[in-house]
């Protein structure tokens, strides 16, 4: 096992740069997870740590050891593909033992190693077969498993559930985050699925444009979302924005643009008059009652254990999640309340965060 550490790492190509100076420790054993958008360098900076990418610019250290300049093979580490990159002709066995093959290893030690593999995967009755006989699931079960026999210092997961229906997702999450707290050994985890990111990640870094914006646990970077970037990411359905400015310290209101008023039950320090961006997540808001904000129905999607409605105030749609079974309608108007103990406060310049 072995801790990652990344340090100021850049890398461009040309002239553009794609990574400006990322800094991230990944603890030995940790299961770490890089999440965000299309297009903002969570799988070019994977494949720096693997050595598939030249660095631009910084270090990276595996086990203590600097391994800029060290070949993929030399680095001790197991990539898992998005596209699994099993050989066609070779059988599931074939598959998991060809590294080691390779490598030099004798055919007792290659049979033991996939035989141990095979089993904390329950591919035993499958390492007969080929890959074109093999399901989604099974064949991702494989390329973990060649992972595996090569007892890596860390593993390295590259969108893996990608191509994998919804149901079988959410399988194979669960198998691999067990797999994890058997093996115990440090994983490095690429997804934009911040689901994926919320269920399985003992540290989640969240990437923007080449940079991080918040490293932290899940509960961390939900509860306590660094800026207006990371309270809209993570989470589903996503956070709602209210844009305006508090009146009166004493008993806070939020004047919102669009004119409806807001009570706060707390606001930042120095808030009054100053432009600011709200911000409440779909399952804080409430029925209302006669001081609620009015607000009109538009869709209306069950579930099943809750209901999603969109709703509009003041032309502005926001997100309602509601767990009980209520009858509702589209244009119907209701009265909402927000749980003002749990709303954000982000500055509307800077999108950082305010403590209230």
């Amino acid at each position: 096992m072995s801790g990652l550490s990344i340090g100021n790492v850049k890398k461009s190509f040309g002239a553009v740069d794609v990574i400006h100076g990322v800094d991230v420790e990944i603890a030995d054993g940790e299961f770490a997870i890089l999440v965000g958008p299309s297009g903002c360098g969570k799988s070019t900076l994977l494949r720096m740590i693997a050595g598939l990418e030249d660095i631009t610019g910084g270090q990276i250290r595996i086990n203590g050891r600097v391994v800029n300049d060290l070949q993929p093979k030399d680095r001790d580490i197991a990539m898992v593909f998005q596209n699994y990159a099993l050989y066609s002709q070779m059988t599931a066995s074939q598959n998991m033992g060809f590294a080691l093959e390779l490598a030099g290893a004798k055919r007792p030690e290659i049979d033991k190693k996939v035989g141990e593999a095979a089993a904390i995967l329950g591919l035993q009755p499958l390492l007969d077969r080929k890959p074109a006989q093999l399901s989604g699931g099974q064949r991702q079960r494989v390329a973990m498993g060649r992972a595996i026999v090569r007892d890596p210092k860390v593993f390295l997961f590259d969108e893996p559930l990608s191509n994998l229906d919804a149901k079988l997702r959410v399988k194979m999450r669960a198998e691999i985050k067990a797999l994890h707290q058997r093996l115990k050994t440090t994983i490095v985890y690429v997804t934009h699925d911040q689901i994926e990111a919320m269920t399985m990640a003992d540290k989640i870094v969240v990437l923007h444009g080449g940079r991080v914006e918040q490293i932290g646990s899940p509960l961390e970077l939900y509860d306590k979302p660094r800026n207006i970037f990371v309270a809209g990411f993570l989470g589903s359905p996503a956070m709602n924005f209210l844009e305006g400015t508090i009146e009166d310290a004493a008993n806070p209101v939020l004047a919102m643009t669009s004119g409806s008023r807001v009570k706060l039950s707390r606001a930042p320090a120095n808030s009054v008059n100053r432009p600011l961006t709200l911000g409440i997540r779909p399952e804080d808001i409430a029925f209302g009652g006669e001081s609620g904000v009015d607000a009109v129905v538009k869709v209306i999607e069950p579930t099943g254990s809750e209901t999603h409605v969109a709703v509009e105030i003041d032309g502005k749609e926001l997100t309602w999640v509601v767990r009980e079974r209520v009858e509702l309608a589209p244009e119907q108007r209701v009265k909402l309340s927000f749980e003002t103990s749990k709303v954000h406060f982000f500055d509307q310049q800077t999108q950082q965060r305010l403590d209230a």
